[in-house]
Formats: C-alpha cells, structure tokens, sequence
C-alpha cells in the first residue's frame, strides 16, 4: 500500500512528502523486543525532562517537600500522561515518521508495533493516569492534564506541527504544561510564581527545538513538515533563537523575586549567561559559514533547564 499525506492545505513553499511502499509485515518479535517497542513509544527521554520540572516546582509550591505520596502520584501520572500522549503522537505521525532518518527506527516505522496497538496503548496511558490524578490530587490538576494530552495530539500533532513554522511556539504550551499541573496538584490554584516557572519552560522550547530542527532540516522537508528551519532563512531561525533565549533568562530572573532566594538567583544568572553564549556561538558560526552545531546548543539548553530547576528544589528546602 502507498501512502502518502495530501498535498491539500499544504503551506507555500514545502515540497511534497516522499511516496513510500508501507506494505510490511511485522517484524518477529521476542517479549524483550516487544517490551522494548512500546517503551519506545513512550519517549522516555521527553517524560524524563518533563519530570525535572514538575518535582521542584511542586516542592516550590509546597515550600519544601510536599510529600511522598503526592509526589509519587503525580510522577506517576505525569509520567503515564506524557507517555501517553507520546504514543498517540507515534500513532498520528506514523505516516511522516518513515520519511525521516531521525524517526524511522521507531516501533510503527520499524513495524515492531502495529497501528492500532499504538492507539490502544496511548488511550490505555491515558485513562490510567487521569483515574490517578483524579482521585489523588485535585479536579484543576486533572483537568489540566488531560488538556495537555489532548492539546499535543489533537491540536500541535494533527494541526500545527503540519501547517504552520509557528507549530514550536504554540506547541510549547503543552510542553511547560507540567509545571502548572505540578504546582496545581499541591495548592489546586496556580499562583504567580508558578506562572514565571511555565515562562521559563514555554521560552526555553524554542531555542531547544529549533536547534534540532536545525540539525535534522533535511528531514522535515523530506517529510513536508514545515519547521521554522525549512521555510525561513538561516538569519530568521538565528534572530528567533536570540530572541527567545533572552526571553528564556529574562523570565528565569524574573521569577526570582517572586519567591526564590540567593540560591537560585546565582545559578539563574550564571546558567542562563552560559546559555546566552552558546546561543550566540551557534548564530556566529551561521555568519561565518562555519559548521553551525546546532546540537550543542540543544545539549546546552537540558543543561541549562536541569540547573535552573534544581536550583527552584533547593531553593525550595532551604
């Protein structure tokens, strides 16, 4: 079977997606090697970083450790949440992920998983972790999960991942999403301390994501995507990455006052300055027609956010 997304709607500028030969059985698999795929489906390296912001953010809004249960629920649910909504993001996006040499090994490219085991599997996910939030933590919590669920795979995924180069900006709201459902899940309000928390990390996607689109241009264009690096110029992804870096340390510093003591205004500062740099070494590279290595602001940026937010938990006991 051929499949291939309609050209209807397409942006200007994108080129058609590659005609590829879907007609594959599936592969042979042991217990092991299933196990494996539907980890995969899950993104742990995406559940891993938006668990470093939920945590501290929770013994921020605590005001030390909020305790073990509530932690371990909202983990927990966190977790199986962003699982969730990676796998049915697998399961939407199967039709691209075989086009690009980043995403062809994953279960529904590599046929290791079928479609419609991918589907049940993420509304499973789902389910369990919306029963969990709902009946340990708060009606807004819940709520705000199954926003984010539904707003990554419905709304970025189907919509503005494929029509639009703004898709990582509107995008980056589901990604900070954890940090209000975090300080939700222990106050059942988010006060304004919690918002500065979700500038930092809506900001901070930006800069993050358009250094592996960077990186991996080629592939989005093979797949039709039409990421910020595939439409616009070298000059325009640069000034947005500028741009929304400075956004990304102003908000961390602004955050300070509102709550946070010397602890964090230090590491926030110094971060947030080497964050700067690199920023700017990637646009100087561009200039001069040198490698622009955009993967070491990507690795730089993890960096940076793992040290602001680990700053927030210490700040938050001390």
């Amino acid at each position: 079977m051929i499949t291939e997304r309609p050209a209807h709607g397409r942006p200007p500028g994108i080129p058609e997606p590659v005609r590829v030969n879907t007609a594959r059985p599936i592969a042979r698999r042991t217990v092991a090697g299933v196990l494996r795929a539907y980890l995969a489906l899950t993104k742990p390296r995406i559940v891993e970083l938006l668990l470093i912001t939920t945590v501290p953010t929770m013994m921020l809004a605590a005001r030390g450790w909020p305790g073990l249960r509530l932690v371990g629920v909202v983990v927990l649910g966190g977790a199986l949440a962003a699982g969730a909504a990676s796998a049915l993001n697998c399961y939407l996006d199967r039709d691209i992920d075989q086009l690009m040499r980043r995403t062809k090994r994953r279960p529904l490219p590599a046929h290791t998983v079928t479609p419609r085991s991918a589907l049940v599997f993420g509304l499973v996910l789902a389910a369990v972790s919306l029963v969990l939030m709902a009946a340990f933590t708060n009606w807004l919590a819940t709520a705000m999960t199954a926003a984010a669920i539904a707003y990554y795979d419905l709304i970025y995924t189907l919509w503005l991942k494929r029509r639009t180069p703004q898709n990582t900006f509107w995008g980056g709201i589901c990604g900070a999403a954890p940090v209000l459902i975090g300080w939700a899940a222990v106050t059942g309000s988010v006060e304004p301390l919690g918002w500065a928390l979700f500038a930092v990390v809506f900001f901070w996607q930006m800069p993050h994501f358009y250094a592996l689109a960077v990186r991996y241009k080629d592939d989005y264009a093979r797949a039709g995507i039409p990421m910020l690096p595939v439409v616009r110029s070298a000059a325009r992804v640069n000034r947005e990455i500028m741009i929304f870096t400075v956004l990304t340390v102003a908000a961390s510093l602004a955050a300070w006052p509102l709550g946070l003591g010397p602890v964090y205004g230090v590491a926030a500062a110094l971060s947030g300055a080497l964050f700067l740099l690199e920023a700017s070494g990637l646009v100087r590279r561009t200039r001069r027609g040198e490698p622009a290595k955009p993967m070491r602001l990507f690795h730089a940026s993890v960096t940076y956010l793992t040290i602001v937010f680990v700053a927030v938990a210490v700040d938050a006991l001390l």
